[in-house]
């Protein structure tokens, strides 16, 4: 309580507080326009961050991300379009509700459940990260190395049906990672005579490319259908005492299910949402019910989708492994900071960490106290063009990455990284695992040369350690699993054609 107490009185500062401010009102400015996510905002937002300190950094980057997912329930109930993946349930019912003239109401509910779910997901936070991170510290670098063995397989999963896609790109970012000079002998590796080349390729200009660039050309070949947004008063934000009680466990138990949703690898606010949902319907005197209009389909989902949000922190600031592309994209900018995610966080920066969790309340009450007054205002950002909205993000890509390092290179290899991003959205390659393999590629090879190094180049000594036995027996479990669901579907596949 005594760290917890300090947190709160370091989050109070005056740059703490106005970093909480913009990153939550960036977050659901994002999250309302269609197209447009939190890795995308979190990727342009990375050089403004370095001009101030580690905190400030992190309490920016997740307002945006927590802060999106507030938003992008908006545009779902008002308009029936998902301004965010997870927000895409919300619309069943959501807009349902918002023909019925319930529209204030959905909103209202919407942003005290995401307060109560954020509240909740913030609280497993403080209370499981620590002792996570404390048992991390008996791993060495053999388990490591069979841990990512685990991780790579099970984000094989993200963004797509296909896990081959996503271990093509994974593939393709660790061989990112590995260009420059290597990090123990010096050598330089696929530098192809460039010396620009031999300090490798900066995380920054690519996540920018492969995230902003490459949204800005896709949405720009997009067809432009503008969206009709009604007016809506604070005083048609008032639930009914029915909805308020139908609304108060749903939110409950959406809160504690997406949580631990978000300790799973893969796009983790998205799964909850469905799960939620799933849920609520299945434990429901009136199933048929759902998608008419009522309010358990509306509130459940958006309870989830914020709690997973904050589950998610746990493998990233204890283990130092992102479990989907806002995570990858946050640990990029600690380690732009110099700080280094991981089991030793508590007991080297454990200022960060209690700042950070305090940050996170008042950032959640910043959201609720946004999101109703100005949910109207929100609601008519949706309706700004693209034409006037893709030139100025375009802008602030290229002064955010050329001010970074004032190196034209970088804007360059922005740029190339845009259109290959844009060509793998076309082909409906995910782009996430291809972040992740470049953030998880140092890591990987550092733990795998010293494991090498510490059984005298005999990589079979790593089944002698038992944890790093456990993990790959995991890893080897999943492989089986993957393959007698691939083939047992075969025969149904065989009797359809």
């Amino acid at each position: 309580m005594d760290q917890l107490l300090h947190g709160f009185a370091a989050s109070f500062s005056l740059i703490n507080l106005l970093a909480c401010f913009l990153g939550c009102l960036l977050g659901t400015i994002v999250g309302v326009l269609p197209g447009l996510g939190p890795a995308a905002a979190m990727a342009l937002t990375l050089p403004f961050t370095l001009k101030y300190g580690a905190v400030t950094g992190l309490i920016m980057l997740t307002g945006i991300w927590y802060g999106a997912y507030y938003g992008g329930s908006t545009t779902s109930i008002l308009v029936n379009i998902p301004g965010e993946a997870a927000s895409v349930v919300t619309c069943i019912d959501g807009y349902q509700m918002a023909k019925k003239g319930r529209a204030g109401a959905a909103l209202a509910l919407v942003a005290v459940g995401s307060f109560v779910a954020g509240t909740i997901g913030i609280m497993g936070l403080q209370f499981f990260a620590p002792p996570v991170g404390n048992a991390a510290l008996s791993l060495g670098p053999p388990e490591y190395l069979a841990f990512m063995v685990l991780a790579f397989l099970l984000l094989s999963n993200i963004g797509t049906e296909s896990p081959g896609k996503s271990f093509l790109m994974i593939g393709l970012g660790l061989w990112l990672s590995t260009i420059g000079l290597s990090a123990l002998d010096g050598a330089p590796r696929f530098t192809f005579g460039l010396n620009a080349l031999e300090m490798g390729i900066d995380f920054l200009p690519l996540a920018m490319g492969l995230f902003g660039i490459a949204e800005v050309l896709k949405i720009a070949i997009e067809a432009y259908v503008p969206p009709v947004v009604k007016k809506l008063r604070l005083k048609d934000l008032y639930p009914n005492r029915e909805e308020i009680k139908h609304s108060v466990s749903p939110m409950i138990r959406g809160s504690i299910l997406g949580f631990f949703v978000g300790l799973l690898p893969g796009p983790s606010s998205v799964i909850s949402t469905f799960i939620s949902y799933s849920l609520e319907k299945r434990i429901s005197r009136h199933p048929e019910r759902f998608g008419t209009g009522i309010v358990e389909g509306v509130v459940a989902p958006e309870a989830a989708n914020n709690s997973a949000c904050m589950g998610a922190m746990i493998p990233l600031l204890t283990l130092g492994i992102p479990f989907n592309a806002p995570a990858a994209i946050l640990l990029a900018g600690l380690r732009m900071h110099h700080v280094e995610p991981g089991p030793l966080l508590f007991q080297q920066a454990p200022d960060l960490f209690w700042t950070f969790i305090g940050s996170m309340y008042l950032g959640n009450l910043t959201l609720l106290i946004l999101n109703l007054p100005l949910v109207g205002v929100f609601a008519r950002v949706a309706t700004i063009r693209p034409k006037f909205l893709m030139p100025i993000i375009t802008i602030l890509c290229l002064v955010g990455i050329y001010g970074v390092r004032n190196s034209f290179f970088d804007v360059w290899i922005m740029l190339l990284s845009g259109v290959i991003g844009f060509i793998i959205l076309k082909w409906k390659y995910p782009v996430a695992p291809l972040i992740i393999g470049i953030i998880l590629g140092p890591m990987t090879e550092s733990n795998l040369r010293k494991s090498l190094m510490m059984f005298h180049g005999d990589p079979s000594r790593i089944f002698s350690r038992p944890i790093a036995l456990v993990f790959l027996s995991l890893a080897l479990a999943f492989v089986i699993y993957k393959m007698i669901r691939h083939f047992s579907a075969q025969p149904s596949r065989t009797m359809l054609l």
